[in-house]
C-alpha cells in the first residue's frame, strides 16, 4: 500500500490531516521531532529546519503532504513588534527547499504543499517567508500541488484571548472568513488524491464577516462583556494584515459552531 508522509502533523492541522488518512486506511509516517503515542500510524523522528532524519523518513514514500510552518504568531497567541521586522525562514524556506530537493531524489509522486489565502499582498515577514517557501514549490520540477487556506479559527480564538484582559477591544471591521482545521484536511485529502496538480482551490470558512461580529460571538460564547471599538481600515492596509475573503470552496464548520464545541457553555444563537 502506497505510504504518505505528513510533516507538520502533530500540528493542528497536522492531526486533522493524519486522522483522515487513517480513517480513509491509508498507511501514513509522521514527520515530528518527537514520536507521538499514537501507534496507528509510522513516527519519523527528525527536524524539518535541520533536515536531521529527513532523507530516511522519505524512504518507500509515495506522497508528502507538507504541513508544517513555524509563525511565533500563532505559537504565542498574540502579536509582538518584532513580528513586524522579521520571522524565522528555517522551515517554511530553509526546510521546504530541503524537502523538495529530497524528495526529488526520492522520486516521490506527488508532493503537496498547504500554504496561505493572499499572501502577495500581505506585509507581515511570515507571510513573506510563507510565500517564499511556496514560490520553492512553484518552481520544483517534482509533481506538485499547492492548497491555499485562510487563518484558523483556533488562531482567531487564540487571538481574541490575548485581547480579554482589556476593557476596551480595537477590533478591525475589514471582512475575513477564517476556516476550521477539519475543513481544510478535507480539502487537502480531496486534493491530495484526486489526481489533479497544480495550484488548487483556496479554501475559507463559509461565513464573510467583520472581525467585530466575530469578536462579538467570541464574547458571548466566553461571557465577556467587553466594549468593542470598531477600527476601520483601507483595503489595502486590511490585505497587508492578511483580512481577506477567499474565493474557491467554503468550508462547512461556522464560528458559532466551532465556539459552542469549544466553549459548551455559550448561548445559543438559533
Amino acid at each position: 500500500m502506497a505510504l504518505t508522509l505528513v510533516t507538520g502533523g502533530t500540528g493542528h492541522l497536522g492531526r486533522d490531516i493524519v486522522d483522515r488518512l487513517v480513517r480513509d486506511g491509508r498507511r501514513v509516517r509522521v514527520f515530528a521531532r518527537s514520536p507521538g503515542l499514537r501507534s496507528d500510524v509510522e513516527w519519523a523522528a527528525g527536524d524539518l529546519a535541520t533536515g536531521a532524519g529527513l532523507r530516511e523518513a522519505l524512504h518507500d514514500v509515495d506522497t508528502v503532504i507538507n504541513a508544517a510552518t513555524y509563525s511565533p504568531i500563532a505559537r504565542r497567541g498574540g502579536v509582538r513588534p518584532v513580528d513586524f521586522f522579521r520571522s524565522p525562514s528555517a522551515v517554511d524556506v530553509e526546510g521546504t527547499e530541503r524537502l523538495l530537493s529530497l524528495c526529488g531524489q526520492a522520486d516521490i509522486r506527488h508532493f503537496l504543499h498547504v500554504s496561505i489565502v493572499g499572501l502577495e499582498q500581505a506585509t507581515l515577514p511570515y507571510a513573506q517567508v510563507k510565500l517564499a517557501g511556496e514560490r520553492r514549490v512553484r518552481a520544483s520540477a517534482l509533481s506538485w500541488s499547492i492548497v491555499r487556506a485562510m487563518p484558523f479559527y483556533y488562531l482567531l480564538d487564540k487571538l481574541l484571548s490575548s485581547l480579554a484582559w482589556l476593557p476596551v477591544w480595537p477590533v478591525p471591521t475589514t471582512p475575513f472568513n477564517p476556516v476550521d482545521t477539519s475543513d481544510v484536511a478535507d480539502h487537502v485529502l480531496t486534493c491530495a488524491f484526486d489526481g489533479q496538480r497544480g495550484v488548487r482551490a483556496e479554501i475559507g470558512g463559509p461565513e464573510a464577516l467583520d472581525l467585530v461580529a466575530f469578536a462579538r460571538q467570541y464574547q458571548d460564547a466566553r461571557r465577556l462583556h467587553r466594549k468593542i471599538l470598531p477600527i476601520g481600515l483601507s483595503e489595502a492596509k486590511a490585505r497587508g494584515m492578511g483580512f481577506v475573503v477567499s474565493q474557491g470552496v467554503r468550508g462547512r464548520l461556522r464560528w458559532t459552531d466551532w465556539l459552542q464545541h469549544n466553549y459548551p457553555g455559550m448561548r445559543s444563537t438559533a
